[in-house]
C-alpha cells in the first residue's frame, strides 16, 4: 500500500521505479531533466535495460507517474534517491545533486518517511548530507523519519543480472530502519544482503569497483610490458584463465568508462586522505588506466610508421564509442578521450558506433556516427577497435580495412598481418 517515489530516473532509477511498479506498488518518479520526463510520459525508454512496453504500460494504468517537480514527493512513504555523483576536475566529489535533492526533499516530506539513499558515495555521507540535513527540521532519525544506504549495482546490457535478481545490500542508520528498507526490498527484489551500518553499506559498493578497477589496472600494466617484451598478452590471459582456483581473468583495453570504476576508487581514496590514510594500489591503477587511452595513440602512431605516415594529417576510424559492448553508455568512455588525443596531434577522426549517434566534442559540437561501407573502410589510414559491439562484422571490417588496431582482442579468430593487438608487438 505504500506510496513510493525515485528521485533520478537515469540508468539506476529508472530500472528501479519500473521494478517498484511491477511489483504493484505506486510509484512518482522525479527528475529534473524534462526531456527525459516528456519521454516517459510517451511510453518511451531512453534505457537499453527497460523496455518501452513495460513503461508504457505502468505509466497508461497510473501506476507510475513522473515529474520534475519535487513537489509530488509530499505523498510518498518511501524515496529512493538515484542522482548522479560525480568527480569535479580536481578529482574530489560532487556531491551537489546529492545536496540539491535532499533541500527539496526535507522541503516537502512528511513525517515517518523511509529515505534510501542509492548514489555511490564515499562513507558517511548518508549520516553527513542527508541526515544532519533533515534533523535540522527537526525530524529524529528511527523514530520521525527513517534513512538507509544501497548501494546501486547496475551492470548495463548484462543479460544475467537486472535490478531484480542483484543481491541488495542494505544499512540503515538504526537497526529499525534497516527493517523497513528491507521489508520494501525485500518485496519485490529476490535477495536482501543487510549490514550493520550505511557506512559500512557505502564502503561496499567502493570496495566492489576499487577491486575491479585494481586489477584492470593490473592486467594493463601487464599489457604494455609484453608489448614491450614481444608477447602476446592475450594468449597469456587466456592460458592463465584455464586455473580452475586462484586466478580471475579481468582484461586490458584503451582505458576504463562508466559511472562506476573510473569514479568510486577515487572516492575511497579522497575520504580515506581525510584519516591520513593514503591508498597507494588506488591511486597507482587509477594512473595506469587513466594513461591507456595515451598508449593507443602512441600506438597508432607506431602502426602509421610503418607506413611512413604521421598521425598528424592521416585519416582514423574509431570503432565504437559507448564505454563498453552492446551499451549506448558514454560516461567517461575512454573512446572520446582517444578522438580528442588523436585531434590534438593533428588526425582527421571520424567514428562509427550502431548504439551512439551522435556525441558532443571538447568545444561542445555535436559529432556525428559514419556508415560503414566497403569504400569508408578502405579510404582511412588506420581504423581503432575501442567498443566491440555484437554488431560488427569484424570479418567483414578485416576484409576491408586497411589496418586496424584491436584493443578488445575482439578480431581474434582472424589472422591476418592488418590487424595489431593492443598488449602486443607489430608483427
Amino acid at each position: 500500500q505504500a506510496k513510493t517515489a525515485v528521485v533520478g530516473l537515469g540508468y539506476v532509477g529508472l530500472p528501479l521505479a519500473v521494478e517498484l511498479g511491477k511489483a504493484g506498488y505506486r510509484v512518482i518518479g522525479v527528475d529534473i531533466d524534462p526531456e527525459k520526463i516528456e519521454e516517459l510520459k510517451g511510453g518511451h525508454s531512453y534505457i537499453l535495460d527497460v523496455q518501452s512496453d513495460d513503461v508504457r504500460e505502468l505509466i497508461n494504468s497510473g501506476k507510475l507517474s513522473v515529474s520534475t517537480s519535487y513537489d509530488v514527493l509530499s505523498e510518498a512513504d518511501t524515496i529512493s534517491i538515484c542522482v548522479p555523483t560525480p568527480l569535479r576536475k580536481t578529482k574530489d566529489p560532487d556531491l551537489s545533486y546529492i545536496t540539491a535533492a535532499v533541500e527539496e526533499i526535507k522541503r516537502v516530506m512528511s513525517k515517518d518517511t523511509l529515505i534510501i539513499l542509492e548514489s555511490t558515495t564515499y562513507p558517511g555521507t548518508t549520516e553527513e548530507l542527508v541526515q544532519a540535513e533533515i534533523e535540522k527540521e527537526g525530524y529524529e532519525v528511527g523514530k520521525d523519519f527513517y534513512l538507509c544506504f544501497s548501494p546501486e549495482r547496475v551492470d548495463p546490457a548484462n543479460k544475467v543480472y537486472n535490478t531484480k535478481n542483484t543481491p541488495k545490500v542494505i544499512g540503515g542508520v538504526t537497526p529499525v530502519c534497516t527493517e523497513l528498507a528491507q521489508l520494501l526490498y525485500g518485496s519485490f527484489l529476490e535477495q536482501i544482503v543487510p549490514v550493520s551500518s550505511t557506512k559500512v553499506a557505502e564502503t561496499v559498493k567502493l570496495l566492489e569497483n576499487t577491486f575491479r578497477a585494481v586489477n584492470i589496472g593490473l592486467v594493463n600494466e601487464i599489457a604494455l610490458m609484453c608489448d614491450r617484451m614481444g608477447i602476446d598478452v592475450w594468449e597469456v590471459i587466456e592460458a592463465a584463465a584455464t586455473k580452475p582456483f586462484g586466478f580471475m581473468p579481468f582484461y586490458p583495453g584503451p582505458g576504463i568508462g562508466g559511472h562506476c570504476i573510473p569514479l568510486d576508487p577515487s572516492y575511497l581514496s579522497w575520504k580515506a586522505k581525510t584519516f591520513n590514510f593514503y591508498n597507494k594500489f588506488i591511486e597507482l591503477a587509477s594512473d595506469v588506466n587513466a594513461n591507456m587511452p595515451r598508449y593507443v595513440v602512441s600506438k597508432t602512431s607506431e602502426i602509421l610508421n610503418l607506413d611512413r605516415k604521421p598521425i598528424n594529417g592521416s585519416r582514423i576510424l574509431l570503432l565504437g564509442m559507448a564505454y563498453k559492448k552492446d551499451i549506448d553508455d558514454l560516461r567517461e568512455s575512454p573512446g572520446l578521450e582517444v578522438y580528442e588525443l588523436l585531434r590534438e596531434k593533428g588526425a582527421e577522426v571520424q567514428y562509427n558506433d550502431p548504439l551512439v549517434p551522435r556525441f558532443r566534442d571538447k568545444e561542445g559540437r555535436y559529432v556525428y556516427s559514419i556508415e560503414l561501407t566497403p569504400g569508408q573502410l578502405q579510404a582511412f589510414d588506420c581504423v581503432i577497435l575501442i567498443t566491440d559491439h555484437s554488431a560488427y562484422d569484424y570479418a567483414w571490417i578485416a576484409d576491408h580495412a586497411r589496418v586496424i588496431l584491436d584493443t578488445r582482442n575482439a578480431f581474434k579468430a582472424i589472422r591476418s598481418s592488418k590487424i595489431v593487438k593492443l598488449g602486443c608487438p607489430i608483427a
